[in-house]
């Protein structure tokens, strides 16, 4: 990889290949992972390093993912980690201007050129894969103040909601999980606890996709989100190595689907469980299923593993009936991030020499 030219020393940018790295590569990458994720998440519980490596030797069937580490004198001081639709998959070209991006520098290495180094690795990449928009997720104020800098635009805002297991008022979960639409209607419940078989899973994909595209998106510029069959045998196999479960809770109208809520929970971090979607159909809004799913859901964690004690979930900041359901169970708001996204040339015009 190139070196780039900052207010100090060169940044030499080299691309980490889990398959090929060496134990002291790998200790070295440990390192600056262990100190960023301190510096950037200091109330989440870390990764185990062989975890670590085993989550980046995986081959995922839809998506494919670089990573470069930025070094300067032999230190490394900051990563980006590319992913894109990997060639050929279903649907892959719906995605073909689209790279998603994250990454840092470490505290002591910012506002020293380090960024603008990770960011014409970027400017490479997309014009190697003739990519249009990148696409990342911040939530420290340094993060926000430098998407403005370099000229990238909000187009979602969202906030992570956390829920203590000891604060929970389960007597009010029993009487949201029986709304009065449930009592006078044909809807009946489809649960799964550890597993969903895939012959079931095939059938949700379309359902499920439509419910999640009915939620708040924002002014995302990207193609229509998707529930996809080909990651669940990878993400499956790796919960049977490592351990966890993937919850599902329906309502179903006989053969549709009203409401669903999932969730997952991973043996590595085993006093967390994380919901993921939570939606209503639209001729099922305003008769309490929401409320109900969720309260099917978090029964089911407890039954299941009584040893989580927090649940922690994403909302969009427009999803007001979502935040307020979430804010009468005792979520509260532990961090607040936002999408951006930067299109080449705007990238290319933050990157352009002065004068």
């Amino acid at each position: 990889m190139p070196h780039f030219s900052s207010d100090r020393a060169p940044v030499e940018l080299h691309r980490l290949d889990p398959a090929a790295a060496t134990p002291a590569q790998w200790q070295q990458f440990h390192a600056f992972r262990r100190l960023r994720l301190g510096q950037d998440f200091p109330e989440d519980p870390v990764m185990p390093d062989h975890e670590a490596e085993n989550v980046l030797r995986q081959q995922h069937p839809i998506h494919e993912t670089q990573r470069l580490l930025a070094l300067r004198n032999g230190e490394m001081v900051g990563i980006l980690t590319l992913s894109c639709r990997r060639e050929g998959s279903p649907g892959s070209e719906d995605y073909l201007d689209y790279v998603d991006i994250s990454g840092g520098v470490l505290r002591d290495h910012r506002r020293q050129g380090i960024g603008r180094a990770l960011l014409q690795g970027l400017a490479h990449f997309m014009d190697q894969r003739a990519k249009r928009i990148a696409t990342t997720k911040v939530h420290l104020p340094e993060g926000h103040a430098y998407m403005a800098r370099i000229g990238a635009d909000c187009k979602l805002r969202n906030v992570e909601n956390r829920l203590l297991f000891d604060q929970v008022d389960w007597d009010a979960l029993d009487r949201w999980g029986e709304p009065p639409a449930l009592r006078c209607s044909q809807l009946s419940w489809e649960i799964h606890a550890g597993r969903v078989p895939m012959a079931r899973l095939e059938s949700l994909m379309e359902p499920l996709t439509s419910l999640l595209n009915e939620q708040p998106l924002g002014t995302l510029d990207g193609p229509r989100l998707r529930y996809e069959l080909a990651s669940y045998p990878t993400w499956y196999a790796d919960m049977d190595r490592r351990g966890g479960d993937h919850f599902m809770v329906l309502l179903r109208d006989e053969g549709n689907i009203a409401a669903a809520c999932d969730a997952n929970w991973d043996q590595r971090f085993p006093g967390r469980v994380h919901q993921n979607l939570t939606a209503v159909a639209q001729p099922w809004r305003g008769q309490g299923l929401a409320k109900a799913v969720k309260a099917r859901m978090l029964k089911l964690v407890r039954e299941r593993r009584p040893g989580v004690q927090m649940v922690t979930t994403y909302n969009a900041n427009a999803n007001a009936a979502m935040l307020s359901i979430n804010r009468q169970l005792g979520f509260a708001v532990h961090r607040e991030e936002a999408t951006y996204q930067i299109g080449r040339a705007a990238l290319g015009a933050y990157l352009a020499p002065c004068g």
